[in-house]
């Protein structure tokens, strides 16, 4: 295992055995005339459409198989809150193993806010693909509606919606605590550094980042439904349009962007001393007196 060596060092290792990519221009204008740019947008709609379609379908179907006040139902059937976790994560993992080389993977503006605040993305590049994830997610919800409306309806939606007996303060705390670790997570799978030094252990990034999904939704369903995903929450309020998920929404946009903001201090700031650096590149290029 190599040590974590700055350059202008002094080590027998001599410069760092990584490279971490500079940080992204706030604003990027040139990106809107580049092909790539636009094919990371349909990239993100796609996988968003494709995520929402899957999970909110599982969610509808399993409702539906365990609704005792039909013919039929069987409260011990359908895949249960562990088969719901899985759609979750599982289709995270493959999305983002399928959209990484493309648009990075995001699927979710919380991500995206997260990799702005760290500099991985510029403004332009994470204002776009927010608007592609919540449209993705419009449209995936709208295609279960059109295939099971009858179902859709009596169902929920797949909206997110506080559970009863839980306060707000408490959603809000959940939705916080479920993103963070979902985008510290992503920063540490994505992590140069990490991929130098454990070079040798082949840990494939979208693996931990779906298990993470996976287990913040055993954690989070039978609080909030679990949203960590403000394009999945939206989507399904939008198509739904019930006022107890309109009046619950903000909970699951406000506690995402919180619990990404403060995942990517975190990582950046306190794990990869990103400040400390910044000083110690200061001070050995200040002018001597």
């Amino acid at each position: 295992m190599g040590k974590d060596i700055e350059a202008g060092g002094h080590s027998d290792y001599g410069l760092k055995d990584y490279h971490d990519p500079p940080p992204a221009p706030l604003v990027d204008a040139e990106e809107l005339g580049k092909w790539s740019f636009y094919r990371a947008l349909i990239a993100e709609f796609i996988a968003t459409f494709l995520f929402l379609y899957i999970t909110v379908l599982t969610v509808i179907g399993y409702k539906s198989q365990t609704d005792t006040t039909k013919n039929g139902g069987d409260v011990c059937g359908g895949v249960g809150i562990l088969g719901i976790a899985w759609a979750f994560g599982g289709m995270i993992f493959i999305l983002v193993y399928c959209t990484a080389g493309i648009s990075g993977g995001h699927i979710n503006p919380a991500v995206t806010f997260g990799l702005f605040l760290a500099r991985k993305v510029s403004l332009v590049r994470a204002v776009m693909y927010m608007v592609a994830q919540c449209l993705g997610a419009i449209c995936g919800v709208g295609l279960v509606k059109a295939f099971q409306k009858s179902y859709y309806d009596t169902y929920g939606g797949g909206a997110n919606e506080l559970s009863a007996g839980y306060s707000k303060g408490t959603g809000l705390a959940a939705e916080i605590i479920g993103t963070f670790v979902l985008v510290y997570t992503v920063f540490s799978a994505t992590d140069p550094k990490r991929s130098a030094r454990d070079s040798h252990v082949p840990v494939l990034a979208p693996l931990p980042i779906g298990f993470a999904v996976f287990m913040v939704h055993l954690a989070t369903i039978p609080i909030t439904g679990t949203g960590i995903n403000p394009a999945r929450s939206l989507g399904a309020a939008v198509i739904y349009n019930n006022d107890k998920a309109w009046d619950d929404l903000w909970i699951f946009w406000v506690g995402p962007f919180i619990g990404a903001a403060i995942a990517a201090f975190y990582h950046q700031y306190i794990l990869r001393a990103a400040a400390v650096k910044a000083l110690g590149s200061y001070r050995s290029s200040a002018p001597h007196m």
